[in-house]
């Protein structure tokens, strides 16, 4: 049994007639005529009996009626939905790092929904540190990522990220007069970092070992404003990314005059798996907004 038979079940079924019928499908009654025979020889049962000039639906009509009815609803929702992410509607399902989320991102995907007002997009936005995402990436539970690394996938650079070094407004390294410090002037001292799971913690490591010192690691965390919170009430130091909170915490900053680092955002996918319409729609637009620039 086929749709069209089903198709041509329940229109009969409506107007009960097979020429009236027939023309509404635009096919030859014969065919109808047959298509239904079909049906009730596979089912082993009469569907219809004549009444008349018209003909009526018997009890198992009836009762096949309403399946009927409801599989080609349940197949027309779905021709539709998928018709609607064909023409570039649907969910995009977002992960970034935290950093991304304060700003970058929500002003992305709000330029995005502005700009193309016809669409019916939906976004989900889900923050964690980049490793974690990644591994979720390749479980394909996000369409996108905008984290700080690109691991095995395809990714595009959209922004560059400053990062700084505080300490407390008591430390040592505070009385110094110039506000920018080569890392091995923090030789000696503890340090509060990212944990490994984060992608900052992999070039912090890197930025140690160029300026060819060791430090203790006294502290670990994923949040970047808890390791400021804790540098704040002395249980060391860290480099960060420059956020607009510090200038209000009881922090000293510094820039990082050496060694040189760069710390580059990504956008990420997966190119071994299907990218819909709306995602490749978004991502062609974050890709033509986007300039790669130090904004963090």
């Amino acid at each position: 049994m086929n749709i069209y038979n089903l198709r041509y079940f329940v229109t009969l079924a409506r107007i009960r007639q097979y020429t009236k019928a027939a023309e509404e499908l635009c096919i030859t009654q014969p065919s109808l005529s047959h298509a239904i025979s079909q049906m009730e020889k596979e089912l082993g049962v009469k569907l219809f009996e004549k009444n008349g000039h018209k003909i009526t639906l018997t009890q198992f009509g009836e009762e096949f009626l309403s399946y009927a009815e409801k599989t080609l609803d349940v197949l027309d929702d779905g021709i539709a939905s998928i018709k609607r992410s064909a023409m570039g509607n649907g969910t995009i399902r977002l992960g970034l790092v935290r950093p991304l989320g304060i700003s970058y991102v929500p002003r992305m995907a709000a330029a995005f929904i502005k700009k193309n007002p016809k669409l019916d997009i939906d976004f989900t936005f889900h923050t964690d540190v980049t490793g974690r995402l990644l591994d979720d990436m390749q479980l394909g539970k996000y369409d996108l990522l905008f984290c700080s690394e690109e691991y095995h996938f395809t990714a595009e650079p959209v922004m560059k990220q400053r990062l700084v070094l505080i300490t407390s407004k008591g430390h040592p390294l505070a009385k110094k007069m110039k506000r920018s410090i080569n890392l091995a002037e923090t030789a000696g001292y503890s340090y509060v970092c990212f944990d490994k799971n984060s992608g900052i913690r992999s070039i912090f490591d890197e930025m140690l070992k160029k300026a060819d010192i060791t430090v203790k690691v006294a502290y670990e965390t994923e949040e970047d404003q808890v390791i400021a919170g804790l540098v704040a009430n002395g249980f060391g130091i860290a480099v960060v990314p420059y956020m607009d909170i510090l200038e209000k915490m009881s922090v000293e900053i510094f820039e990082i005059e050496s060694p040189e680092y760069e710390r580059s955002f990504y956008m990420v996918n997966d190119n071994s798996t299907y990218m819909s319409p709306a995602v490749e729609t978004f991502r062609n637009f974050v890709i033509e907004n986007t300039s790669v620039l130090t904004a963090l």
